[in-house]
Parts: structure tokens; sequence; C-alpha cells
């Protein structure tokens, strides 16, 4: 049976994550805690495979025109892969699953570096640029190791808490490759790499039986066709306002969850 406050939850989350590659666990998961009283556990299980899930789809149409960066996308996971897979057997084994009393805490936290992320993101992009136009060679040569550092920190942070992979994930591409990210590559390349993140990383949750079926149905049905609004949208509109509107949401949501 379809609920329609988790298919309306949907639906918001959606239409974000459509336009700006952004929301899918950083609005997701404190909607989930804080509005319906989802166990820490389960709301990052199920967010996990709402975002795989609802990013899916909205693929394709950010993919027209060439827009996703393979290369970046494909340095993101040879770091983020393996610092999930890390993350996937703690879950699997019982040790961060079901038995982590700071879960909420840890959620909190990464909503809330996710947030400020999106705040500094286009000041981090400034100093970058002027590093890049003055150092170009060594800037570059330096772009590789950190690009996989970046993946292996998002790797470890969206497993545990689902929060990241977009927020934190579009600031640290904007910051390593300041000319090359233009706002759609910057949302096409985020949501491919954060498919694979999110079905790794939602594996030992599945497995642990964390994972609401009923609740991820009813989000789904609401988000799978605002998310293709959202991304027929983003090929037509520069949305930075959202996103400064939507780092002050999260910081309020992160705020509420830790205290």
């Amino acid at each position: 049976m379809i609920e329609a406050p988790y298919a309306a939850a949907g639906a918001l989350t959606g239409f974000v994550v459509g336009l700006t590659g952004v929301g899918g666990g950083a609005l997701m998961t404190p909607i989930l805690l804080l509005f319906f009283g989802v166990p820490p556990q389960t709301a990052v299980a199920t967010d996990l495979w709402f975002a795989a899930i609802t990013k899916t789809v909205a693929l394709p149409l950010h993919q027209r025109g060439d827009r996703v960066d393979w290369q970046v996308a494909r340095r993101m996971w040879a770091g983020s892969l393996p610092a999930s897979v890390a993350m996937v057997t703690l879950v699997a084994a019982g040790v961060a699953a079901g038995r982590i009393g700071w879960l909420s805490a840890a959620v909190g936290t990464a909503v809330l570096v996710a947030a400020i992320g999106l705040l500094l993101a286009p000041a981090l992009q400034g100093l970058a640029r002027v590093r890049r136009i003055a150092e170009p060679e060594r800037f570059k040569s330096r772009q590789p190791a950190l690009t996989v550092m970046a993946g292996a920190v998002l790797g470890a942070l969206v497993s545990l808490t689902s929060v990241g992979a977009g927020a934190l994930g579009t600031t640290l591409m904007l910051a390593i490759y300041p000319l090359r990210m233009t706002p759609q590559r910057l949302i096409a390349t985020d949501i491919a790499h954060a498919i694979p993140l999110a079905v790794v990383g939602g594996s030992g949750y599945l497995i642990a039986g964390l994972v609401d079926g009923r609740m991820l149905l009813s989000m789904l049905v609401g988000s799978v066709p605002a998310v293709l609004l959202g991304s027929l949208l983003a090929a037509r509109l520069s949305a930075p306002w959202l996103r400064g509107a939507l780092a002050l949401v999260l910081v309020l949501a992160a705020l509420k969850t830790l205290l």
C-alpha cells in the first residue's frame, strides 16, 4: 500500500535531486528521522536504495550531450567503492548496523558538513580556479590522487550515513576541477558517481534486513516523476539560489538532528 506522506517526501527530494544533483541522502534521511520518526539504521538503509533508484532514473536525461565526465567518475569510484565495501563489510558483520547508538549523531554531523560544503562551494571553486590558472601543470598532476582520496571519504561517509554523495561530492569536484566542471556536467557526473556507490553501500544494510520495502516503494512513487521533471528543468535553469536555500535547510535539519 502506498503511503502518501512518504510519496510526498519522495517527490520533494526527487525534484531537488533532478534539478541540482543534491539531496538524495542529505535531505531525505533527516526527513525520515525528524518528521517520520524512522529508526536511524532503517532510514539510512532505505535512503541508500531510494537514492540509487531515483538517480538511475535521472541519469539518462543528464547524460544527454555527453555531460557525464567519465574520467572523473572513474577516479571517484577508485576511492569510493573500496571504502564503501570496507564499510559494508562492517555493516554485514553487525558492527555498524543495529549496534551503534551514535548513528543519529553521525547523520546529523554528515548533513552539517554537507551543508557547509554547499555554502562554501563557490568560494572554494574561486580559490581553486586561481591556483589552477597560476600553476596549471602542478595543479593537474595532483588531480587524480586528490580525486581518489575524495572518493574514499565519500564512500565511507555515504555507506555509513547515506549523506554526502551529492552535497559534499559536488563541492569536492568543484574544488578539484574548478575549470572543467560546468553546472550541467557537475550534476551529471555527480549523479553517475553516486549510483554504484549507493548500491554498494546499501547492500550491507539489505543483507542485514534493514531496508523497509514498503516505505521505499512509497518514496519512489513520488520521486520518479519528480526527478524526471527536475532533470528536464536542470538543462534550462541555473539554480545557485536553490543550492543556497537547500544548504540553509540542511543546517537547520542537522542542528535539529544533533540536538
